[in-house]
């Protein structure tokens, strides 16, 4: 296994030796069932030796084509030679002393940074935490204290995390919530302008959403408006416009924090840096993680500088928060979205992918919408010729795509969203190679 060599330097093709997974792969899941709890799954289980560019190489030899991106977190692609070379450097150097007891540079500079890439000229501030589900919680925390108010309010079809707050913040029941009540107390869930299930357009849900927050909460008690700016887990799903600077406008007018949850989406993922820049929003806060440090755990919460300053000293941290080794990762990461161009190549793959599943829309009944942008797109699966989702469509085509060697994964509250994450330096052939392959599942 260790003869293996990761990063751009690995060969872009698609490589399939055997039965996906493998013999060696099969092995492996039969000791981690003894090892593992169920509770963890995967969507393949195909054991990865290398991975780079736009690829993932499993010990069986096998390379198969990346359209998941760990999540959408290796934006910049697997071992970039920065995000190496800086690690190595900092591991060599020091592994850990804990930002809370004796400070060191690349903490402060990642803030820095995140100050000046995040929405908005306004004077900011930010803390670093470990996951994204971190992240939201210090967000919410931030927006309580600062405004003495208790209500968090959250849409349909929003994901933000499996701690107690985030899974219920969460909307989607099975898995993340299933058996694991009583849930976090004053959060508030809204309608959604979901285009293809809604039949509001975007301001009109937003002013059904502010009539809610209004007569049913009251603004005064309402804390914060969390919301992803294109939904992830739920389905990809672009709100339709309007409904966002509607309820953007509502929050400023009255005095509550605006979080835009930006886990999924940043990084140059839709073809912008932040996504909530696609319809002009400024958040009072916004959550980063994922595509922020090339695989390795880092998350941020970044916001106006008099809402984070307003929280007392020792009222945010943890041990691991801002570790050295992920903080030169995510310089490494912010200097090669830049110097590669990676939100332009975001905006590439999708002028590639987006007319291309259009185009399969028109062959295959079965997708009932095409929707996303940039590197963030997917296709919802119906019972043809109506809106029912089918769950089971979207499985079988993942399973007949990860049989080909292409690696996708599902989505969506109903299960029936096949949704796409390149690489933003997926070569342009690997990635007409997935669409061909994607193309050949569903015939």
């Amino acid at each position: 296994m260790s003869s293996f060599k990761g990063g751009p330097s690995l060969p872009q093709e698609r490589k399939i030796v055997t039965e996906i997974p493998g013999p060696r792969s099969r092995e492996l899941q039969e000791r981690r069932k003894k090892a593992v709890a169920p509770g963890v799954g995967s969507t393949l289980p195909v054991y990865t030796v290398a991975a780079g560019g736009g690829v993932i190489v499993d010990v069986d030899g096998n390379s198969l084509i990346d359209f998941g991106s760990g999540i959408a977190v290796t934006n910049v692609g697997n071992a970039h030679p920065e995000v190496v070379r800086r690690v190595q450097e900092q591991v060599a150097a020091f592994t850990h002393t804990c930002f809370m007891v004796t400070p060191y540079e690349a903490y402060v500079s990642v803030c820095e940074k995140l100050n000046e890439l995040t929405p908005g000229d306004h004077e900011k501030r930010t803390i670093l935490v470990n996951s994204g589900a971190e992240a939201v919680e210090n967000a919410v925390k931030i927006a309580r204290y600062a405004t003495r108010r208790p209500a968090v309010v959250v849409f349909d079809h929003g994901y933000h995390g499996r701690t107690l707050l985030t899974m219920t913040l969460t909307a989607k029941n099975m898995p993340y919530k299933e058996g694991f009540g009583p849930y976090a107390p004053e959060v508030y869930r809204m309608p959604m302008a979901y285009p293809f299930r809604s039949e509001l357009d975007g301001p009109a849900t937003a002013a059904q959403a502010i009539d809610l927050i209004t007569t049913q909460i009251g603004a005064h008690n309402t804390a914060a408006i969390l919301v992803e700016p294109i939904l992830g887990e739920g389905g990809f799903i672009e709100p339709s416009p309007g409904f966002l600077p509607a309820l953007d406008r509502f929050a400023k007018e009255n005095g509550i924090v605006f979080i835009a949850d930006e886990i999924q989406t940043g990084f140059g993922r839709t073809g912008q840096l932040f996504a909530s820049e696609h319809e002009g929003i400024v958040p009072d806060l916004i959550t980063t993680a994922k595509g922020i440090a090339g695989g390795l755990p880092l998350a941020a919460v970044t916001g106006r500088a008099d809402l984070m300053d307003s929280v007392h000293g020792g009222g945010l941290g943890g041990t691991y928060g801002g570790n050295p080794i992920a903080c030169q990762a995510a310089l490494a990461v912010f200097e090669a979205l830049e110097a590669e161009k990676v939100v332009e190549r975001a905006r590439r793959i999708g002028e590639i992918m987006l007319p291309r599943l259009r185009a399969m829309a028109e062959r295959f009944p079965q997708i009932g919408d095409v929707r996303g942008r940039g590197a963030m797109t997917a296709i919802e699966l119906v019972v043809p010729g109506t809106r029912t989702p089918d769950p089971g469509a979207a499985a079988a085509l993942a399973r007949a795509c990860h049989e080909r060697g292409l690696l996708v994964l599902t989505a969506g509250t109903y299960g029936n969203v096949l949704r796409f994450l390149p690489p933003l330096v997926i070569p342009e052939p690997l990635l007409l190679e997935g669409l061909d392959l994607l193309e050949e599942a569903f015939r």
